[in-house]
């Protein structure tokens, strides 16, 4: 990929639960329900295109170089537009793609595009997409400790380079010290441009910014410092919010190493300047690459993110990619495609405690990282900004919004959303007069709470909750309530539960595929983030807490990362495999893992289940997805053969191709719709466990549904041997269930258990 220069163009804010400016309010609304957006440059007449041509063999060898590809590139350009009188001074060329796509991202008119479509050799063009940005504990939660295990065996990570497509990084960060680090291994091409060409190190060994409003990688956001450091920060003694969830932070994988690919900016990240990114990580030598935004659900040949990890994957890099945060509601993911590790998001067995005690004595338990120094905890009265409010936003504690004097001296009850982060309506009691600060949660946010360094005293609880609350202050005369906090409290046994805004399969894009493919921490994490705006100085390093699907990605990219470590032969399919056969089902209290409601998980929330690295260290078998498979699985998914030569970047015939169902595919899970027609399907696992082996199935039937394998033995006799086996699926006779049901198969040796998710949609209409 090679960067021809910068235009400047609009975006959007990031979804995960950071500051939100009101005027784009209702713009974010639209956002998370589209997923994307098309947005018009700041000039009427022309905007950014992805172009993609093909690469004909008569012209361009797979072998030419980069700089008859470009030419080739350039000849797509309409003439006309060295004198488009509007842009005599603009380049016409911003990125051209070498490794995710053959193509060009440009700036171009409607009429140029009209013009380019007539050209032999052109395939599509469209105007660019904006998407949106979707510890001290967490490490010692996943059973990662200290000098044993899988941090031991992978060496923390040490040699693996993990490249980070976000809003940048502080580099000044001592999550970010070299101290002690090898340098980077000698495969490493990439670099540190602008002003990170003395920050750099043997931790941050790569800064670059494709964010086309951006001239630097540093991070004016958070979110970029925070995920990096998730992945791969070294350990910071005293870590803490407001002296809350205390203790020494570090990354999954503190030794390796960290390239930055800056492609957000504050209001959001452009899909060609994600594939950008993309094109040069692949080119600079990473190993993994983490990736917590996305959009909308798309198909993998129109999906600027499945096209990049397409190529990222066929050349061995692991792609991990957050699930979105639009959940609890069914096929609202992102970053579906079976190359890629979607990752939802979950609870982690801390609490940060705060209380809210009414005048009739009942109690009810939330969540806070206010530091409560100097705070009294005293009865103060109560008041509901929804009563005579002459504002829409004011039941939301809006910025502005909050204008009756009767606030002063008083604790307000607030509405989560509205399009405004929880420490803005903090700031805008504060700012009215307010005391404290009670926000409750939207009806299907369930149990699910966040913990927020407010301005003021204030904390999170349920919808249910808050709903008693208003029910006791429209029956009191005088309403009353006090808050205290408690802090830190580890030890929640019914973690991990899925957290409520985690996005649910079952997948749009491709349904015979299981997605998300795993869950890991994803709520309340603590991890590194830039000194605040106002620049005053700080004796500590700053840190934050942030939940989101942007944060359990990252603990999974550094899962990967250690992996690698420990195995570096290991491809990207069976690094998943592995992480995903040895998944929890069940909580620290040993029942089966909840959602935010309490009730036991739907598969399409959990995937696989919740990530155990050291298990995933051990595997015993693994699904090592051939590549040479997605051919078929592509052409199974009725792509036209130009779509599927998209994604390949070679032309293909799928009527020469022996096509497969989705669910054919080596895959570690299973996802079918079954009718009155009995459906079977084969796998192939490999043994990377002890050389002579016998392993046994074990079978957990969905309810109505007959489930045979065979053989129901595998024997093996040397390690990297491969056997099939089949499994035949069908409606038993007197089944009644309809609807998703769901089980697993398992093969168990003494040492070993690989389990292998199933979940069953029964269509009673299909054959019958």
């Amino acid at each position: 990929m090679q960067k021809i220069s910068n235009t400047t163009f609009l975006t959007i804010t990031s979804l995960a639960h950071f500051s939100a400016m009101k005027m784009l309010k209702i713009l974010l609304v639209i956002f998370s329900i589209l997923g994307f957006f098309s947005w018009p440059s700041m000039q009427s007449d022309s905007e950014i295109y992805i172009v993609q041509v093909e690469s004909p063999e008569s012209r361009i060898s797979i072998q030419s170089s980069r700089t008859n590809l470009e030419s080739w590139y350039n000849s797509f350009l309409p003439k006309t537009i060295a004198t488009t009188r509007s842009h005599e001074n603009q380049p016409r060329l911003i990125y051209s793609y070498h490794n995710v796509m053959k193509g060009f991202a440009a700036r171009l008119s409607v009429e140029q595009v009209k013009e380019m479509e007539k050209k032999p050799g052109f395939i599509s063009a469209r105007p660019q997409r904006i998407l949106f940005l979707h510890t001290t504990h967490s490490p010692s939660f996943l059973g990662l400790q200290q000098n044993m295990g899988l941090w031991k065996d992978s060496n923390y990570g040490k040699g693996v380079i993990v490249g980070v497509l976000d809003t940048g990084i502080y580099p000044d960060h001592p999550s970010f010290s070299d101290k002690g680090m090898p340098p980077p291994p000698a495969k490493w091409k990439g670099k540190c441009e602008s002003n990170f060409t003395t920050k750099c190190n043997n931790k941050l060994i790569g800064a670059r910014t494709f964010a086309q409003a951006s001239e630097s990688p540093l991070d004016d956001n958070g979110h970029g410092t925070h995920t990096a450091s998730t992945i791969a920060g070294r350990f910071v003694d005293g870590a803490n919010v407001n002296g809350n969830a205390n203790g020494t932070a570090v990354g999954i994988a503190p030794f390796a190493h960290l390239a930055i690919y800056k492609v957000c900016d504050s209001f959001g990240c452009s899909d060609s300047d994600i594939l950008a990114a993309m094109d040069a990580a692949i080119d600079d030598g990473v190993d993994i690459l983490s990736l917590s935004l996305g959009g909308s659900s798309k198909a993998f040949y129109n999906d600027p993110i499945a096209l990049g990890a397409y190529s990222a994957t066929q050349r061995g890099i692991l792609v991990s990619c957050s699930a979105a945060n639009n959940g609890p509601y069914d096929s609202t993911l992102s970053n579906e495609a079976p190359w890629i590790m979607t990752v939802g998001a979950s609870t982690i067995d801390r609490k940060l405690k705060a209380t809210v005690k009414l005048g009739n004595r009942k109690e009810f338990e939330g969540e806070s990282a206010f530091h409560p120094k100097g705070h009294s905890s005293t009865f103060s009265p109560l008041f509901d900004p929804a009563l005579n409010a002459t504002d829409f936003d004011s039941p939301y504690c809006g910025t502005g919004t909050l204008n009756d004097p009767d606030i002063k001296g008083k604790i307000v009850l607030c509405m989560a959303g509205g399009g405004y982060s929880r420490t803005e309506k903090g700031q805008a009691v504060k700012d009215a007069g307010g005391v404290g600060m009670i926000i409750f949660s939207s009806p299907d946010d369930g149990f699910t709470k966040f913990a927020d360094d407010h301005v003021l005293p204030a904390l999170y609880i349920t919808y249910k909750d808050g709903i008693e609350i208003l029910d006791y202050m429209n029956t009191t005369s005088k309403p009353i309530a006090r808050l205290a906090f408690q802090g830190t409290i580890i030890g929640d046994k019914d973690a991990p539960v899925v957290a409520a805004f985690s996005s649910r399969g079952p997948s749009l894009a491709s349904p015979g595929i299981l997605k998300p493919d795993i869950i890991g921490p994803g709520v309340n994490i603590l991890a590194a983030w830039p000194p605040s705006p106002d620049n005053k100085p700080t004796i500590k390093p700053n840190f934050f807490l942030a939940s989101g699907t942007s944060m359990s990605c990252p603990h999974l990219s550094g899962v990967a990362a250690l992996l690698k470590s420990a195995h570096p032969t290991w491809s990207p399919a069976v690094i998943k495999s592995a992480i995903m056969t040895t998944a929890n089902t069940v909580n620290l209290a040993n029942d089966p893992i909840l959602d935010e409601r309490l009730l036991p998980a739907n598969i399409f929330a959990v995937g696989a289940g919740h990530v155990n690295p050291s298990r995933a260290n051990d595997p015993g078998l693994v699904y090592d997805t051939q590549f040479k498979d997605y051919l078929p699985y592509l052409c199974g998914l009725n792509y036209t053969n130009r779509q599927v030569g998209n994604l390949l970047q070679r032309k293909v015939d799928c009527k020469q191709v022996k096509s497969i169902l989705e669910a054919q595919l080596n895959y570690p899970s299973f996802s079918i719709t079954l009718g009155a027609i009995s459906q079977t399907y084969t796998r192939t696992v490999t043994n990377v466990g002890d050389a002579k082996s016998s392993y046994n199935v074990e079978i957990g039937s969905p309810p109505g549904v007959s489930v045979i394998v065979k053989p129901s033995t595998l024997k093996f006799s040397k390690l990297n041997q491969k056997l099939r086996y089949q499994v035949t699926f069908s409606i038993r006779a007197n089944s009644s269930n309809s609807g998703v049901v769901q089980g697993f198969l398992k093969w168990t040796c003494n040492k070993h258990s690989v389990r292998s998710p199933i979940a069953v949609v029964l269509d009673t209409t299909i054959g019958f």
